[in-house]
């Protein structure tokens, strides 16, 4: 079997985004999303995902982030024109509020009555829903050096997304309990420091020989080479309230590997951290948000969360200039202030007492792309 990276000459950005279906009288999850698709007819586009409560929007292959928003844009236009002609609304955040994992339907496609019959409860219990970020990579050598050094911001990515402190209709305690349910499959969650293109086949053929995976797509790190598409792809991100919102941790996201790969060309070695603190990083980041204090290396030297994220961001503003994106950048600074959606999900909770009310707030936050602030 050859696995061969299908390199990007240009840092392309693209985005996929699973969306919650909803019931506009319970508020709970429905399993709508055949209706919406073959409404949409767009597989390109629009794509079924495990559960029938759940789809995936997926732009176009886009060059700048404007041209990433625009395309969005006009993606969720139409999925919520179709939702709305078939009596459903939308919504996206990590987890729903109050629906149960037992009530879901799994999509009854071949690949995925598979990986229910597979990993069963670990499997049954993914009603979760993320942000994926594709950014184009020239080759599969450079992927691996910067998938190595990338993995030292999945816990900024996590804390500034977090929109998942509800499971089941309970409070966590957590930023993002989505993380941790999605970390239940075996080959999810975090990858694995690797030393080059050769050792990431030789990794893939060996988990296909011993049957822990039938084929690279079963592998769901929180980053991974997308050898098809030539791209490194972020999958940890909780799924986001609004357009706005995924837009600029897009950007954030895409000038960020963009100065690895300066960095690579020019001969600097890239950076990684210990796999021991990439993984207790992402607990603080799901655990605490970006109040979360970061280990800096390996002397265990403690960083806040948001005072790191200002660094790379001030350190990022150059090339994001280059890449048309720099006029984000302010937002970006907010971002990292300004409450998350799992503080406002919290927020509303406290004041309505209401999961219903919970649920409305997010289905107006993904239609208007507008906050509900709170303090």
């Amino acid at each position: 079997m050859s696995i061969r990276f299908h390199g990007s000459p240009r840092p392309t950005l693209g985005i996929e985004v699973e969306v919650q279906v909803i019931d506009p009288r319970t508020r709970a999850l429905a399993p709508g999303a055949p209706v919406i698709l073959e409404k949409l007819d767009d597989p390109r586009h629009f794509k079924p995902e495990f559960i029938t409560s759940n789809l995936e929007l997926n732009t176009d292959i886009c060059e700048t982030i404007e041209d990433a928003r625009e395309n969005l844009q006009g993606l969720i236009d139409r999925l919520l024109a179709a939702a709305d002609e078939s009596g459903y609304a939308i919504a996206c955040a990590g987890t729903h509020p109050f629906s149960l994992w037992r009530d879901q339907e799994v999509t009854p496609a071949e690949r995925y009555q598979h990986l229910a019959e597979r990993h069963q409860w670990s499997s049954r219990r993914l009603v979760i829903f993320g942000i994926h970020y594709h950014v184009g990579i020239e080759d599969g050598e450079k992927a691996i050096a910067i998938l190595n050094a990338l993995m030292a911001y999945i816990a900024h990515l996590l804390a500034l997304s977090s929109s998942s402190p509800f499971w089941h209709g309970v409070d966590t305690g957590l930023y993002s309990v989505r993380a941790k349910i999605f970390e239940g499959l075996p080959t999810a969650g975090l990858p694995y420091i690797l030393m080059n293109w050769g050792e990431f086949v030789w990794f893939m053929k060996t988990l296909i020989r011993a049957e822990a995976i039938e084929s690279i797509r079963e592998v769901w790190w929180d980053i991974r080479p997308h050898h098809r598409y030539g791209t490194l792809e972020v999958r940890v991100c909780d799924g986001m309230t609004n357009l706005n919102d995924i837009i600029l941790l897009a950007a954030f996201v895409q000038a960020l590997i963009v100065q690895m790969s300066r960095d690579y060309d020019e001969g600097r070695r890239l950076k990684y951290l210990p796999r021991w603190i990439i993984q207790e990083n992402k607990w603080r980041a799901a655990r605490y948000g970006p109040a979360a204090k970061l280990i800096k290396d390996r002397s265990g030297e403690l960083i806040p969360l948001r005072d790191s994220f200002h660094h790379m961001l001030e350190k990022l503003e150059p090339v994001a200039r280059d890449l048309g994106s720099v006029h984000l950048w302010p937002a970006l600074y907010e971002m990292v202030e300004r409450p998350t959606a799992a503080d406002r999900m919290r927020a509303w909770y406290a004041e309505s007492g209401d999961f219903r009310v919970v649920v409305d707030r997010l289905i107006h936050e993904f239609r208007s792309n507008q906050i509900f602030h709170c303090e």
